[in-house]
């Protein structure tokens, strides 16, 4: 879903790590005894946390101002254009500058932008306008932040700890997207103010855990601004299908099938409930998925990985499918919560593939194309739910994508079949993908 830039490239900076060797890590086999992992994934917990509490509120605020679906598809248009625009710069600054510093800078305007936004709404002058704007400057923010913090892990940890310490890293990301969105909803009842008040809180301790951190990271040489240097992930993963196909399976898995967007409405007009069950749908898909990577923290998949990524994606579009057609809030939030199961193992196998067989002086611009289709699947897949629903409606909107969903894994299986062979993740290297 961190790490900083190298001591020797970017001069003695707080998070790095004193007298380490370029790609050492000390010998002990305990996970938290790695300098710098607990500062790392008590960071993006916290980000985690403060996000989804803002998506409850923006999406219930623009839902309740405009009373659209459409409205709230563009929610999800005005986060991803922004990425769009900026990902592959931001990849390439990963690369180039202090990836810690990049993160510390993006949570700080976070922070700031939040705690104006709940300025305005505590006074009652925030507009959709306003909304959509805050949108597409956390769009801006998380186009340079995520590139860089999605380096860290593998420079925090060694390989045979990889698969577990991402393991732990989606536990706490969920737990904390659990948490989110079901305190999200019982403090929108008390103002839309006092939520976007928590999530500055949130994002300003997040950016001291970032400044804390320890680091171990090799040199890293200096990439020249030119536009093959800019673009050089794209390249790299026109040379490496199995992790191509990882991602473009994520892409249009999630593309098709995503329905968060149109919770707002299956909350209010479908199943209608209130707030707080907006916000017990929104922590569904995490409770599923806080479950299967708890399990895979102390069990990790060790054979036939490439298949389980395949189920897993067939499993997320029929969940998606039941969903769509359910009538009851148990039914709903069951299989939103299959859904986050399943989403947690495709996401888990795809983030080992990046970052283990990506060279640390690419990991920037490979995680950059990532991101991007990582947006476009869930930001553009957001925009994409709410024209569909507003043409057809929600009900077959999202009944629609997850058969699609079904088809896509289908046909990858046929198209990319060294993703279908793939074995084992603490084997993965840049040689062997």
């Amino acid at each position: 879903m961190p790490d900083p830039s190298p001591r020797s490239a970017q001069g003695s900076s707080r998070g790095a790590a004193q007298g380490a060797s370029s790609g050492s890590f000390p010998a002990s086999s305990s996970l938290l005894a790695q300098p710098g992992l607990v500062a790392a994934l008590t960071a993006r917990a916290l980000s985690a946390f403060a996000t989804q509490v803002l998506a409850v509120a923006v999406g219930w605020q623009i839902y309740a101002l405009t009373h659209s679906t459409a409205a709230l598809g563009f929610v999800g248009l005005a986060q991803f254009l922004p990425m769009v625009a900026f990902i592959f710069p931001a990849g390439h600054a990963a690369d180039r500058h202090n990836r810690r510093r990049i993160v510390m800078t993006c949570q700080a305007i976070e922070t700031l932008a939040t705690a104006i936004v709940a300025c305005a709404a505590f006074t009652q002058h925030l507009t959709p306008h306003m909304i959509y704007g805050l949108v597409m400057l956390f769009g801006t923010c998380k186009a340079f932040e995520m590139p860089a913090q999605q380096t860290f892990l593998p420079s925090l940890v060694p390989p045979a700890l990889f698969p577990r310490a991402s393991a732990l890293s989606s536990s706490l990301f969920q737990a904390a997207s659990i948490a989110g969105p079901s305190v999200g909803g019982l403090l929108y009842g008390l103002g839309a103010d006092t939520c976007y008040t928590l999530c500055a809180l949130g994002f300003g301790v997040a950016t001291v855990a970032t400044w804390s951190m320890t680091l171990v990271a090799p040199t890293r040489p200096r990439q020249p601004a030119s536009l093959a240097a800019v673009f050089g992930g794209i390249a790299f993963l026109r040379r490496k299908p199995t992790i191509l196909g990882a991602i473009s399976l994520d892409l249009f898995a999630v593309l098709l099938g995503g329905a968060t967007a149109m919770l707002p409405v299956f909350a209010t007009d479908i199943l209608h409930a209130g707030p707080f069950a907006l916000g017990l749908l929104r922590a569904a898909p995490a409770i599923g998925a806080l479950g299967v990577a708890a399990v895979l923290a102390r069990h990790p998949l060790e054979r036939h990985t490439g298949l389980w990524m395949f189920a897993s994606v067939a499993v997320f579009g029929v969940a998606t499918i039941l969903f769509g057609l359910s009538r009851s809030i148990s039914t709903s939030v069951i299989m939103l919560a299959i859904l986050g199961g399943a989403d947690v193992i495709s996401m888990m196998i795809r983030g080992a593939l990046v970052q283990l067989g990506t060279p640390d002086d690419m990991r920037g611009r490979v995680s950059a194309v990532n991101m991007l289709f990582i947006g476009s699947s869930n930001q553009l897949g957001e925009f994409e739910s709410g024209m569909l629903a507003t043409l057809i409606g929600p009900v077959p909107a999202v009944v629609l994508g997850g058969v699609g969903t079904l088809v896509i894994t289908g046909v990858w299986m046929a198209m990319v079949p060294g993703l279908r062979k793939l074995d084992r993740l603490d084997t993965i290297t840049p040689d062997t993908v």
